[in-house]
C-alpha cells in the first residue's frame, strides 16, 4: 500500500502565491495561528512562524523547517517567533552539517535582529557550542541576514526590499502596547505590502491611515478581534469601512468562535492549507 503524503510546492509559475499554514489568534487551537507562506516563482518567504509553527509546517504544508531557506518575522510575540528557535537548530545541525545546505536567510533590519536575538533567541541558541576561544554562538551562525532598505517618503517607517521578482515593503504597525495611540509610540511590529497587489496587516490596532494608504491593495488580509480594545483590531470597527473596502478583504487571526460572527459585508474568513493567487 503507497501512503500518498502533500508536500507544499515552493516554486509556482511566477503569479504571487499566499499560503496560509493557520489562520488563528495566538489562543487559537482550531485553525493553528497565523503563520503563511509567500511563494512567486522560485521564490519564497515563510512570514513569522510561531508555537504551532513547526506543526502545522508538516501537518498543512507537508514540509520540514529544512525545506525553508528564507523567513520574515515581523514582531515579537510567541504566535509569530515561538518556532524561530526550533527551525535555527533543525536549520544547523540537520540542514547544514548533514545536508550540505546554507543557512536560512531572515529579512530583518539591523535594529530589529538585535532585539529577537538578545530578548527572544539568544536562551536557547547562543550555548549550543563554544569554540576553543570560548566563543559562543551568534545570530549569523544560524542566519543570513536580508537587509530592507529605508523606502523614503513614506508616512510612516517603511521598509522595502526585492527577493527576486517578488517585492515585499514592509510598514510599521500600532500593535502593542495596548496604550499606545499611534505607530511612533508602539513598539516594533510590521504589516506587510506584497508586488503593491496584497496587503497582510499582520499585527495592528485598527488604524484607519494605514489602511486608508494601502486602500488601492487588490486583495487585503486583516487581523480581527471580536471585542473592543487591546492590540488588535475589533471586527466592529472593521465593519465601519467603505463596502468597497470590506469586499475585497478576509480576516485573519480570529477566535475560536469565528462561527459566531457575522462577517457578510467582508471577502471571508481567511483559510489555512489554502492558496490565494493573484
Amino acid at each position: 500500500m503507497t501512503i500518498e503524503t502533500f508536500k507544499k510546492p515552493l516554486v509556482n509559475d511566477g503569479q504571487l502565491e499566499i499560503f496560509f499554514l493557520g489562520v488563528g489568534s495566538a489562543a487559537a487551537k482550531k485553525n493553528n495561528q497565523t503563520n503563511f507562506l509567500v511563494i512567486k516563482g522560485d521564490q519564497h518567504v515563510l512570514v513569522d512562524f510561531g508555537q504551532t509553527g513547526p506543526a502545522s509546517l508538516l501537518n498543512v504544508a507537508g514540509l520540514l523547517e529544512s525545506d525553508i531557506e528564507v523567513i520574515l518575522p515581523t514582531h515579537s510575540h510567541a504566535d509569530h517567533v515561538g518556532g524561530i528557535e526550533t527551525l535555527a537548530l533543525n536549520n544547523r545541525y540537520v540542514g547544514q552539517k548533514f545536508m550540505g545546505k546554507p543557512k536560512t536567510k531572515m529579512i530583518i533590519d539591523e535594529n530589529y535582529q538585535r532585539i529577537l536575538w538578545d530578548y527572544t533567541l539568544r536562551g536557547g541558541l547562543e550555548w549550543n557550542e563554544i569554540d576553543g576561544m570560548a566563543h559562543k554562538l551568534q545570530f549569523s551562525d544560524y542566519f543570513e541576514s536580508i537587509r530592507p532598505q529605508w523606502k523614503t517618503f513614506s508616512p510612516r517607517e517603511t521598509f522595502e526590499v526585492d527577493l527576486g521578482d517578488l517585492h515585499i515593503e514592509m510598514f510599521r504597525t500600532n500593535h502593542i502596547p495596548e496604550q499606545s495611540n499611534k505607530w511612533e509610540a508602539s513598539f516594533i511590529s510590521y504589516g506587510l505590502m506584497l508586488d503593491n497587489k496584497v496587503f497582510v496587516s499582520c499585527d495592528t490596532k485598527f488604524d484607519l491611515d494605514l489602511i486608508e494608504a494601502y486602500k488601492d491593495a487588490q486583495v487585503m488580509f486583516h487581523d480581527a478581534q471580536f471585542f473592543p480594545g487591546a492590540v488588535h483590531a475589533p471586527l466592529a470597527d472593521l465593519k465601519t469601512l467603505p463596502d468597497e473596502i470590506k469586499k475585497k478583504m478576509y480576516l485573519i487571526h480570529y477566535a475560536d468562535n469565528y462561527d459566531e460572527q457575522d462577517i457578510s459585508d467582508f471577502a471571508g474568513w481567511a483559510q489555512q492549507g489554502v492558496s490565494y493567487m493573484l
